[in-house]
């Protein structure tokens, strides 16, 4: 498994360095006098221009493989951090936002691809999956307070520049470390070309379009999270709690994480009791003031950390296993469609109603309408065995 290593580890420091802005874009943005609700739509815009270039990985990547896709997203969000750096008007910071939004969007369905590539055994991409999610919450556990660390001691501009570079040398060195196997690249080559229309429009019958609501929603609370809490913190001012909350998050994620064996349970019940415990935390956030915020928190995150990997798991096994760059591409746009709803939705109600009760809302709400199992009917193989659907 080495390259299941250095994908590792060039997601850990690809991951620190996107999470690192977290803390940071809200008070940066409000530094340079953009209102509540233009940050709710500077975060939007980045979901929103995420949708292209997931359409174009899904296929791209079926085709192609990985490998290309991670090195240009990688080093393309490096310039644009690097010109982020220089911004001085709120519609600069836009700009670049939507930009940074589309470049991004390559990265995820690449990665999580190749990873499943690795192993043919469900359990096993499930360990991968789970392995994925490892190291992205270990990266989010420091680089939030990392993030506004740096801005406290040298401020924005030249913090966006480190992390630009940070990203330029590890989309670099990737070019030489991650490999993609001869026949690996022959047999998606084949199997596109093999591929009618007819049997292109089945396989996206496969997966019923209620599924794509989880991710939705999920991304949806945290686009939520991620507008109000930095405001609630005061902004500029709570930069450094702001950076310590959303590691305590990721502390929680960790937790469960690490919890392997979890991966033998059924995905589709771990994504819905998953889901319930972001609803409560949310639930907890807007209106049980009695529950210390730290709590609330380090709850939300130990429900995310079972909720990732799952839902990974849950769409392999709807997909078959095959087509996993179209398969994650779609999870991604539905997750974009979340993160451009979330914020927008929190920048306009905030001050008249709680962003944190709509993000329990919307959780609730696709609890009840998608199914915590698989029904019979749909074609698909159980999950302890391998598909035979091409």
């Amino acid at each position: 498994m080495k390259m299941a290593f250095w994908l590792y580890f060039f997601l850990f420091l690809a991951f620190f360095d996107l999470h690192a802005q977290y803390p940071i874009l809200t008070p940066f943005a409000l530094s340079l006098g953009a209102p509540p609700l233009f940050i709710g739509w500077m975060m939007g815009i980045y979901a929103l221009t995420h949708l292209p270039g997931n359409l174009i990985a899904g296929q791209g990547v079926d085709k192609h493989g990985s490998k290309g896709y991670m090195i240009f997203s990688l080093i393309g969000a490096g310039i644009i951090l690097l010109l982020q750096a220089h911004v001085t008007a709120p519609w600069q910071l836009l700009v670049l936002r939507s930009i940074s939004g589309f470049v991004l969007a390559f990265l995820s369905p690449a990665c999580l691809a190749l990873l499943a590539s690795l192993s043919k055994d469900p359990v096993g991409q499930g360990k991968l999956m789970a392995g994925h999610g490892v190291v992205h919450t270990l990266a989010s556990v420091v680089s939030p307070a990392a993030g506004a660390f740096l801005v406290a001691q040298s401020g924005y501009s030249m913090t966006f520049q480190s992390l630009g570079w940070l990203l330029i040398i590890t989309g670099i060195v990737a070019i030489f470390m991650i490999q993609e196997s001869r026949p690996e690249r022959a047999s998606l080559r084949h199997r596109n070309a093999a591929l009618t229309n007819e049997a292109a429009s089945f396989q996206f019958q496969v997966i019923p379009l209620k599924y794509y609501l989880l991710p939705f929603a999920v991304s949806c609370s945290q686009g939520i999270l991620f507008f109000e809490l930095p405001l609630q913190m005061g902004g500029t001012a709570g930069v450094m709690h702001t950076g310590i909350y959303f590691s305590i998050i990721s502390l929680g994620a960790l937790v469960t994480l690490s919890m392997m064996f979890l991966n033998h349970f059924s995905p589709y019940l771990r994504t819905h009791l998953g889901i319930l415990g972001i609803a409560l935390s949310f639930f907890s956030l807007a209106a049980l003031g009695s529950v210390p915020l730290p709590v609330s928190l380090l709850a939300l995150g130990i429900a995310k950390g079972v909720v990732y990997p799952a839902m990974s798991s849950l769409f392999i096994d709807l997909s078959g296993g095959e087509r996993l760059g179209t398969v994650f591409s779609l999870q991604s746009i539905a997750m974009s469609l979340g993160s451009f709803v979330g914020p927008i939705t929190a920048g306009m109600i905030h001050g008249t109603y709680s962003p944190y009760f709509m993000a329990f809302l919307i959780l609730m709400s696709v609890i009840i309408i998608v199914p915590p199992s698989r029904k019979k009917g749909l074609g698909m193989p159980p999950l302890t065995k391998p598909s035979n659907l091409h």
